[in-house]
């Protein structure tokens, strides 16, 4: 209850021990409040110090009136209340009258040139202390996914990485691979229907916006340091990750791959890439390009899935793999 005068609970119990029993030494409250005799003596110490509570020459305590001593704090912590509204105005005004005039490039920065993109792109990664959020979209105009050699630095030292796929990325030439490498390193990816944007996020502190190729025919980005709008592009992306579906890949493998064996009694490595990205939207001739398999290949191994399962229909097949444990449920 006393709490927000700054008083502990110990405090505030002896403290309305000593209210009923005026003259009480720190042993005869400690053996009624069955506190250890050092908690009691701490607490009377602070009591003392605060004007709670006299201590006689006998070592006997008494509790000062409440009206007088707890009247007496609650009018300090108001006047502390009052000076801490105005040091609050005091430093609105402050912040105000700095980030007017503040010109607009120091929260937003325009980079031309696959270059300058490319060294932007990452320093904000190396910016990073806790965590970096991207959106990945086709095509990849100053770095592909590869060639990112600020991730694993990165992730190195303890930075968390969470990337939402464009479908369309999936497709490119040797993604999977670099899914397959970046979710073993402990990245965390998903893939939605379609991407706004490109995007990556480093805490909330910088955000990098890939733009559409200028009239000249250079790339340009835009780099964006705390604001509203580096505000509204983290809640985006949070937005978007829930609703976003997992992507769970694990090995390689292909046609030749002696797991894809029809009498194998549970799914293999390469039946769980097969479900993740048919779950993730490619198409069957898509899914089956990407994992070096021929579309008849894919299909065996669909249907021994379904014949696994016991069910009929790809619908069906998806809603027991995800019930199953054999991919992840959004």
């Amino acid at each position: 209850m006393l709490d927000v005068l700054g008083l502990g609970p110990d405090d505030e119990r002896v403290y309305r021990a000593l209210l009923g029993r005026p003259g009480s030494t720190a042993t005869l409250l400690a053996d009624q409040l069955d506190l250890a005799h050092a908690h009691v003596d701490r607490a009377l110490s602070e009591l003392v110090t605060w004007g709670l509570v006299t201590r006689a020459a006998d070592d006997r305590f008494t509790a000062a009136p409440p009206a007088m001593a707890l009247g007496a704090l609650i009018s300090q912590r108001r006047d502390g209340l009052r000076m801490a509204e105005h040091a609050l105005v005091t430093f609105a005004e402050e912040h105000r009258a700095a980030m007017t005039g503040s010109s607009i490039s120091d929260l937003i920065e325009v980079v031309t040139g696959v270059d300058a993109i490319r060294h932007r792109f990452l320093q904000v990664q190396q910016a990073a202390r806790t965590q970096v959020r991207s959106f990945i979209t086709a095509p990849f105009v100053a770095l592909p996914p590869d060639e990112n050699t600020a991730e694993p630095v990165a992730i190195g030292r303890g930075v968390h990485f969470r990337a939402v796929l464009d479908r369309a990325v999936l497709t490119e030439p040797g993604i999977i691979d670099d899914a397959i490498d970046s979710l073993g390193k402990g990245v965390h990816l998903r893939v939605a229907d379609e991407l706004p944007m490109k995007l990556v996020l480093a805490d909330a502190d910088l955000g990098l916006v890939p733009l559409a190729v200028t009239p000249a025919g250079e790339p340009g980005a835009v780099l964006l340091h705390r604001s509203g709008l580096l505000d509204a592009l983290d809640a985006l992306f949070e937005t978007v990750w829930r609703t976003a579906h997992p992507l769970e890949l694990s090995g390689t493998g292909g046609e030749d791959d002696p797991a894809v064996e029809v009498g194998a009694t549970g799914p293999t490595d390469l039946d769980r890439r097969i479900l993740a990205l048919l779950l993730a939207g490619l198409t069957d001739l898509a899914a089956a390009t990407q994992l070096g398999l021929s579309p008849r290949t894919l299909h065996r191994r669909l249907r021994h899935l379904m014949d696994m399962a016991g069910v009929r229909t790809r619908m069906q097949l998806g809603a027991h793999a995800v019930r199953n444990g054999w991919v992840e449920a959004l």
